[in-house]
């Protein structure tokens, strides 16, 4: 019997639809134990959000400045897992702050500790740095990163923007005005993320992991956009910037979050466009480097 354990931190309820899909195929196994744990923060975040509260996330989530959580059961930490599939979400181009707050507690490392992880995000469509920075913290964990899977929402840039950000302070996943896509991660790519479950528990199965990473890619679990790439590290440099000056000034807080509000409009909405324009007259240019590392983000 091998014991499987489930981890995920959802605010919508697409993250853990996410989870319960892909475990599908080891829930209909009667070779596994399965656990599925829920990460609770002691004060939660609102959802939906409003603009003061999501705005105010976001120096303590990209400096991934932990905060208080609930404790994980005993049962859980008692028992030793032969896989850990981690479902985490991005919030400002870094892990959640719940998901950063549970990587550097004592209980993630007791549970991650020589534990094979295979790392499962939702998000937006920019999650490659997200992902580096989770690696960090799996590594300090002892945990054996092992696989890869990323779902992001398959409309474009600016058309997520819209989306998502409705959808984040109203509470409701629908069309925007009757017209625009649904926001997040689509239903069928949801409903579909069990053959990727089922490519994990043959490895686990096997006690093989070696070519997990290479079987989920061909199953189409991780694309890469050149172009979001660049976009997520020129953006990682600014938040850097941005999230110091305003962690550092808290009596100026509300003053420089509204600051930083209106610079992100500008960022979205005036510098993407012109960047993704770039992007395309240098393209050929890039095509040998854009290979490399495309190569290298769709590994573990």
């Amino acid at each position: 019997m091998k014991n499987v354990l489930i981890i995920y931190y959802s605010q919508s309820g697409q993250l853990e639809s996410i989870a319960r899909n892909i475990a599908k195929p080891f829930l209909n196994s009667e070779d596994i134990n399965l656990t599925f744990h829920e990460i609770q923060l002691e004060k939660p975040f609102p959802f939906p959000w409003n603009k003061d509260s999501f705005f105010d996330a976001f120096p303590e989530s990209f400096l991934q400045i932990p905060t208080a959580l609930k404790p994980v059961p005993e049962e859980i930490l008692n028992t030793k897992f032969d896989l850990v599939l981690f479902h985490y979400q991005v919030w400002y181009l870094s892990p959640s702050i719940p998901i950063n707050s549970f990587l550097k507690s004592d209980e993630a490392n007791k549970i991650l500790n020589n534990t094979p992880v295979i790392t499962i995000s939702g998000s937006r469509n920019m999650w490659i740095m997200a992902q580096e920075k989770i690696k960090v913290l799996l590594k300090e964990a002892n945990a054996d990163l092992v696989g890869n899977v990323a779902l992001v929402d398959r409309v474009g840039n600016l058309i997520s923007v819209i989306t998502i950000v409705e959808w984040m302070f109203s509470g409701v996943k629908k069309k925007y005005l009757g017209i625009f896509p649904l926001p997040g991660v689509s239903e069928k790519d949801i409903q579909e993320s069990d053959r990727f479950g089922e490519i994990m528990l043959d490895s686990l199965q096997k006690n093989n992991f070696t070519e997990l990473q290479p079987k989920l890619v061909n199953a189409g679990a991780v694309k890469i956009s050149s172009y979001l790439v660049t976009v997520d590290k020129t953006a990682n440099k600014i938040f850097t910037k941005w999230s110091n000056i305003i962690s550092k000034n808290q009596k100026n807080r509300k003053q420089l979050l509204k600051v930083f509000n209106v610079y992100l409009f500008l960022a979205i909405w005036l510098i993407s466009p012109i960047v993704y324009i770039l992007h395309l007259i240098t393209y050929p240019l890039k095509l040998k480097s854009i290979k490399k590392e495309t190569q290298y983000y769709q590994g573990v």
